[in-house]
C-alpha cells in the first residue's frame, strides 16, 4: 500500500516561506523547478548539472556559513546517485544543514521509471545508519512545518525524506546562466 503523498510544489513552498536568512541549494531538475515556482530568491542556488552533488554543495555552504541555516533540496534519483555524501556529511555534522529529499519513487527527469525508493530503499534510514542525528519521513504538511521550524532554529544536522506525489507539474525554469547565478548567490552571502 502506498503512503500518503504531498503535492511537491505546496511542500517546497511551505519549506521556504518566511525564509529569512535561509540558503537553499536545489538539485538539478524538479527540485530546482519547484524552488523556482515557490519564488526566485537571491539566496537560491540552482544546480543545472553535477547530478548527485546538491548535498555536498550544501555541506560546503553550511561549513562556510555556520551562522546561517542551509537547505540542500534534492530528489530521490539525485540522492541515490550521491549516497556516499551522506557518510561524509554525517561525520562532519554541521548544525545548520538540512538535507531534504523530494521522494516520488521515480526518476522524473528521464521518463518516470521507478527508482530504488519505490522498491523499498529508505533514504532516511540510510542517513540514520550513516550517523545523521535526526532523520525522518514526512508525508503531511504538519511535518513540513516542523522541519521548517527545525531549520530556522538550527537544531542540528537533519535529513528528511518528503513523500511527494509521482507527477510532473509544468516546469518553472530558474535562470540558466551559471555566472549570473554564482555572482548573485555570492552577493547574497555578503
Amino acid at each position: 500500500m502506498d503512503q500518503v503523498t504531498l503535492d511537491r510544489r505546496a511542500a517546497v513552498t511551505a519549506l521556504v516561506v518566511e525564509r529569512k536568512d535561509l540558503l537553499v541549494v536545489a538539485g538539478l531538475g524538479s527540485a530546482a523547478y519547484d524552488l523556482m515556482a515557490a519564488g526566485d530568491h537571491d539566496s537560491n542556488f540552482y544546480l543545472w548539472g553535477g547530478m548527485g552533488s546538491a548535498a555536498m554543495i550544501g555541506l560546503g555552504l553550511a561549513t562556510a556559513q555556520p551562522q546561517r541555516p542551509v537547505l540542500a533540496l534534492t530528489g530521490d534519483g539525485e540522492m541515490l546517485m550521491g549516497m556516499g555524501a551522506l557518510a561524509t556529511i554525517a561525520l562532519r555534522k554541521p548544525n545548520n544543514l538540512t538535507v531534504a529529499v523530494l521522494d516520488n519513487g521515480h526518476y522524473g527527469e528521464t521518463g518516470m521509471q521507478e527508482s530504488h525508493t519505490r522498491r523499498g530503499v529508505a533514504l532516511d534510514r540510510v542517513a540514520q545508519a550513516c550517523g545523521f542525528p535526526w532523520t525522518g519521513t514526512i508525508n503531511d504538511m504538519d511535518g513540513i512545518a516542523a522541519l521548517r521550524a527545525r531549520m530556522a532554529a538550527q537544531q542540528g544536522l537533519a535529513f528528511a525524506t518528503i513523500k511527494i506525489a509521482a507527477e510532473n507539474p509544468p516546469r518553472v525554469l530558474p535562470p540558466r546562466d551559471g555566472v549570473f547565478l554564482k555572482n548573485r548567490f555570492r552577493a547574497a552571502l555578503g
